[in-house]
């Protein structure tokens, strides 16, 4: 999966342990290594991994991600030294199912913590990956959850993995990691608790701004080409059009491009989104052939350098703002 326009909260520093890039959840400075022995250290796999980590962690942490700026999650590979210095995090964070790389080297590492975002709400199978594009309509009406379909391990053919992009999902694993910290670092658990309270209430407000901005629009059907919006589309009962499916470097077929033609001529489709470090290339050609506008909506999925200031929350709410947009909210 392609990385798109994100944002680190926290400096990214130097030569870091394991290798890897540090992302202090407090600062830039050398404090946050895992050489000053009063920080936990947390590894997390990748940007919406390290935001739960350092909101929650704040000052008791050391944030350490295994995903560089700019590394495509998805294909993320580990160096020798990297899997066997996992074994040194006194809590790894991952969710399994998005990077292989990263589930076969925690199941190696030996931690005692690990915490699998997937565990910790459900997952579900939004029609999408079906022969390299999505033949899935993502309503929310068509899609409710059901106790029974909670697909824990993200294993199970079709599950969609990009949780974080629903509010109310991201809150239920912001709960479980918090608890994840009170028990690895029981000294602090007051903190995490706070700490945790603090960042549901942002992710609830969150939720509250998509269903207002959300809840009357021209149309309710989106194009993208990555069919990474599922989630919220269910949230908010939109209807998510993926010109490919979750993996987004999938070549959509020519059935599948007269299929989005109809569909953007019957839903009153305005904007094809793409992502950022993405190609725009099918984007702009479908978008162009249509007549229609071309458009951002970030998945989150990894950070870059280049927009320093913002995070999740910042671009969840632009996330919104292009919704609006696009969708003739009212």
């Amino acid at each position: 999966m392609n990385v798109r326009r994100l944002i680190p909260t926290a400096a990214v520093a130097g030569a870091a342990v394991l290798g890897l890039t540090t992302l202090s959840a407090c600062s830039s400075s050398d404090a946050a290594d895992r050489g000053s022995g009063d920080k936990l250290n947390v590894v997390a796999s990748f940007y919406p991994m390290q935001f739960l980590a350092e909101e929650i962690g704040g000052s008791h942490v050391s944030v350490t991600t295994l995903t560089k700026p700019g590394v495509e999650p998805h294909d993320l590979e580990l160096t020798p030294r990297q899997i066997g210095g996992l074994g040194d995090a006194d809590l790894i964070l991952f969710l399994k199912g998005i990077q292989p790389a990263v589930d076969d080297a925690v199941a190696q590492s030996g931690v005692e913590n690990t915490v699998d975002a997937a565990k910790l709400t459900t997952l579900e199978n939004h029609g999408t990956e079906v022969d390299g594009h999505d033949h899935g309509h993502d309503e929310g009406e068509e899609h409710a959850h059901e106790e029974g379909e909670e697909h824990a391990q993200g294993e199970e053919a079709g599950a969609d993995p990009h949780i974080w992009l629903d509010p109310v999902k991201y809150a239920e694993v912001a709960e479980g990691v918090g608890k994840s910290l009170e028990k690895a670092d029981p000294d602090h658990a007051a903190d995490y608790r706070k700490n945790t309270d603090t960042l549901v209430g942002e992710l609830n407000a969150l939720n509250t701004a998509y269903e207002t901005g959300l809840k009357d629009t021209a149309t309710t059907t989106f194009i993208t080409t990555h069919s990474a919006f599922g989630y919220l589309a269910q949230r908010y009962g939109l209807t998510q059009e993926g010109i490919a499916g979750i993996d987004p470097e999938a070549e959509p077929s020519p059935a599948r491009i007269n299929e989005i033609h109809d569909v953007a001529e019957k839903s009153r489709a305005t904007t094809v989104f793409f992502e950022t470090l993405a190609s725009d290339k099918t984007a702009k050609t479908l978008a162009k052939d249509l007549g229609l506008k071309t458009g951002v909506l970030d998945p989150l999925e990894g950070i870059t350098d280049k927009s320093e200031g913002a995070d999740y929350i910042e671009v969840m709410k632009s996330n919104l703002a292009a919704l609006q947009k696009a969708l003739g909210a009212k």
